[in-house]
Protein backbone atom coordinates (compact mmCIF):
# COMPACT_ATOMS: atom_id res chain seq x y z
CA UNK A 1 0.00 0.00 0.00
CA UNK A 2 1.38 2.86 -0.95
CA UNK A 3 0.56 6.62 1.66
CA UNK A 4 -0.42 9.89 -0.26
CA UNK A 5 1.90 12.51 1.41
CA UNK A 6 0.65 15.90 1.45
CA UNK A 7 2.87 19.28 2.13
CA UNK A 8 0.81 21.70 5.21
CA UNK A 9 1.66 25.56 4.85
CA UNK A 10 1.60 27.01 7.98
CA UNK A 11 0.41 31.17 7.29
CA UNK A 12 -0.67 34.24 8.54
CA UNK A 13 -3.27 36.42 7.15
CA UNK A 14 -2.87 39.97 8.07
CA UNK A 15 -5.07 42.35 7.61
CA UNK A 16 -5.25 46.00 8.50
CA UNK A 17 -8.34 45.85 11.06
CA UNK A 18 -7.59 42.99 13.25
CA UNK A 19 -11.61 43.22 13.62
CA UNK A 20 -12.45 42.14 10.61
CA UNK A 21 -10.62 38.74 10.84
CA UNK A 22 -13.57 37.31 12.53
CA UNK A 23 -15.62 38.16 8.87
CA UNK A 24 -13.12 35.00 7.51
CA UNK A 25 -14.15 31.06 7.23
CA UNK A 26 -12.25 28.36 5.40
CA UNK A 27 -14.17 28.63 2.81
CA UNK A 28 -13.66 31.77 1.41
CA UNK A 29 -9.80 31.19 1.97
CA UNK A 30 -10.02 28.26 0.07
CA UNK A 31 -12.14 29.82 -2.71
CA UNK A 32 -9.63 33.24 -1.95
CA UNK A 33 -6.28 30.54 -2.91
CA UNK A 34 -7.90 28.43 -5.89
CA UNK A 35 -8.84 32.01 -7.59
CA UNK A 36 -5.01 32.94 -7.37
CA UNK A 37 -3.76 29.62 -8.48
CA UNK A 38 -5.77 29.84 -11.73
CA UNK A 39 -5.07 33.55 -11.79
CA UNK A 40 -1.12 32.96 -11.32
CA UNK A 41 -0.78 29.09 -13.38
CA UNK A 42 -4.12 28.83 -15.57
CA UNK A 43 -6.10 25.77 -16.08
CA UNK A 44 -2.92 23.11 -14.98
CA UNK A 45 -2.72 25.15 -11.42
CA UNK A 46 -6.44 25.21 -11.06
CA UNK A 47 -6.35 21.88 -11.66
CA UNK A 48 -3.55 20.77 -9.59
CA UNK A 49 -5.87 22.62 -6.85
CA UNK A 50 -8.81 21.00 -7.20
CA UNK A 51 -6.88 17.41 -6.22
CA UNK A 52 -6.72 17.31 -2.28
CA UNK A 53 -5.99 20.61 -1.40
CA UNK A 54 -7.88 22.04 2.12
CA UNK A 55 -7.99 24.26 4.82
CA UNK A 56 -7.27 22.30 7.41
CA UNK A 57 -7.27 24.85 9.70
CA UNK A 58 -8.33 28.67 10.03
CA UNK A 59 -8.14 30.34 13.87
CA UNK A 60 -10.43 33.81 12.45
CA UNK A 61 -9.10 35.70 16.02
CA UNK A 62 -5.19 35.16 15.32
CA UNK A 63 -5.44 34.78 11.12
CA UNK A 64 -3.69 31.27 11.30
CA UNK A 65 -4.24 28.92 8.47
CA UNK A 66 -3.17 25.03 7.50
CA UNK A 67 -3.07 24.67 4.40
CA UNK A 68 -2.88 21.19 2.93
CA UNK A 69 -1.73 20.21 -0.69
CA UNK A 70 -0.39 17.15 -2.54
CA UNK A 71 3.50 17.21 -2.22
CA UNK A 72 4.13 17.33 -5.93
CA UNK A 73 2.88 20.19 -6.58
CA UNK A 74 3.00 22.35 -3.38
CA UNK A 75 5.70 24.76 -4.88
CA UNK A 76 3.55 25.60 -7.59
CA UNK A 77 0.32 26.64 -5.20
CA UNK A 78 2.70 28.52 -2.72
CA UNK A 79 4.19 30.44 -5.47
CA UNK A 80 0.74 31.99 -6.06
CA UNK A 81 0.38 32.76 -2.37
CA UNK A 82 1.78 36.01 -2.69
CA UNK A 83 -0.91 37.35 -5.13
CA UNK A 84 -3.72 37.26 -2.91
CA UNK A 85 -4.54 40.64 -2.06
CA UNK A 86 -7.95 40.22 -0.92
CA UNK A 87 -10.58 37.72 1.02
CA UNK A 88 -13.91 37.92 -0.42
CA UNK A 89 -16.69 36.53 2.39
CA UNK A 90 -20.06 37.23 2.97
CA UNK A 91 -20.25 39.44 0.77
CA UNK A 92 -17.43 42.02 1.53
CA UNK A 93 -13.68 42.32 0.47
CA UNK A 94 -11.32 42.40 3.56
CA UNK A 95 -7.93 43.77 2.31
CA UNK A 96 -5.27 40.83 3.40
CA UNK A 97 -1.96 39.04 2.72
CA UNK A 98 -0.95 35.72 3.64
CA UNK A 99 2.56 35.30 4.83
CA UNK A 100 3.91 31.49 4.70
CA UNK A 101 5.33 30.89 8.03
CA UNK A 102 6.46 27.37 7.39
CA UNK A 103 6.16 24.07 5.13
CA UNK A 104 5.49 20.63 7.08
CA UNK A 105 5.10 16.95 5.96
CA UNK A 106 2.64 16.80 8.62
CA UNK A 107 0.18 18.95 10.75
CA UNK A 108 2.23 18.10 13.90
CA UNK A 109 5.24 19.68 12.50
CA UNK A 110 3.08 23.00 11.60
CA UNK A 111 1.62 22.89 15.31
CA UNK A 112 5.10 22.67 16.54
CA UNK A 113 6.36 25.18 14.70
CA UNK A 114 3.06 27.31 15.80
CA UNK A 115 4.14 27.02 19.04
CA UNK A 116 7.97 27.95 19.30
CA UNK A 117 7.07 30.81 16.99
CA UNK A 118 4.27 32.00 19.12
CA UNK A 119 6.70 31.53 22.16
CA UNK A 120 9.61 33.90 20.51
CA UNK A 121 6.74 36.75 19.60
CA UNK A 122 5.96 36.70 23.38
CA UNK A 123 9.59 37.28 24.23
CA UNK A 124 9.70 40.17 21.92
CA UNK A 125 6.79 41.30 23.63
CA UNK A 126 8.17 41.75 26.98
CA UNK A 127 10.69 44.47 26.52
CA UNK A 128 7.85 46.39 25.07
CA UNK A 129 5.64 45.91 28.15
CA UNK A 130 4.46 49.64 29.89
CA UNK A 131 4.01 48.15 33.60
CA UNK A 132 5.52 45.30 35.59
CA UNK A 133 1.87 43.67 35.33
CA UNK A 134 1.76 43.23 31.39
CA UNK A 135 5.16 41.71 31.54
CA UNK A 136 3.73 38.77 34.58
CA UNK A 137 0.68 38.02 32.15
CA UNK A 138 3.27 37.76 29.09
CA UNK A 139 5.56 35.94 31.00
CA UNK A 140 2.84 33.68 32.54
CA UNK A 141 1.56 33.14 29.07
CA UNK A 142 4.98 31.86 27.88
CA UNK A 143 5.04 29.15 30.80
CA UNK A 144 1.66 27.70 29.32
CA UNK A 145 3.28 27.16 26.12
CA UNK A 146 3.19 23.26 26.00
CA UNK A 147 7.06 22.88 24.39
CA UNK A 148 8.30 25.14 27.21
CA UNK A 149 7.08 23.27 30.11
CA UNK A 150 9.64 21.53 29.72
CA UNK A 151 12.16 23.66 30.60
CA UNK A 152 10.42 25.71 32.59
CA UNK A 153 13.56 25.99 35.02
CA UNK A 154 15.25 27.27 32.41
CA UNK A 155 13.40 29.95 31.13
CA UNK A 156 12.73 31.01 35.27
CA UNK A 157 16.73 31.12 35.28
CA UNK A 158 16.25 33.16 32.04
CA UNK A 159 14.01 35.84 33.32
CA UNK A 160 16.02 35.86 36.82
CA UNK A 161 18.69 36.72 34.69
CA UNK A 162 16.62 39.51 32.54
CA UNK A 163 15.59 41.35 35.59
CA UNK A 164 19.26 41.33 37.07
CA UNK A 165 20.30 43.09 34.02
CA UNK A 166 17.11 45.43 34.14
CA UNK A 167 17.99 46.60 37.72
CA UNK A 168 21.69 46.64 36.63
CA UNK A 169 20.61 48.95 33.99
CA UNK A 170 18.56 51.15 36.68
CA UNK A 171 21.58 51.43 39.03
CA UNK A 172 24.08 52.97 36.00
CA UNK A 173 20.94 55.15 35.33
CA UNK A 174 20.66 56.53 38.66
CA UNK A 175 24.55 56.33 39.21
CA UNK A 176 24.73 59.17 35.90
Amino acid sequence: MVRVKSRYLLCEINVTDRARLLLLDDRAVAAAVRAAVARMHGDYGAALCSIRFSVKYLNAHTGIVFLRFPKRCYRLLWSALPFITCIETRGQKIPCFLNCLHVGGTIRTCQKFLIRYNTQQLHRMIPKCKNEEEKQEIQKAILNCTLTRGNKVEFEDELESEKDDDDDEEEEEEEE
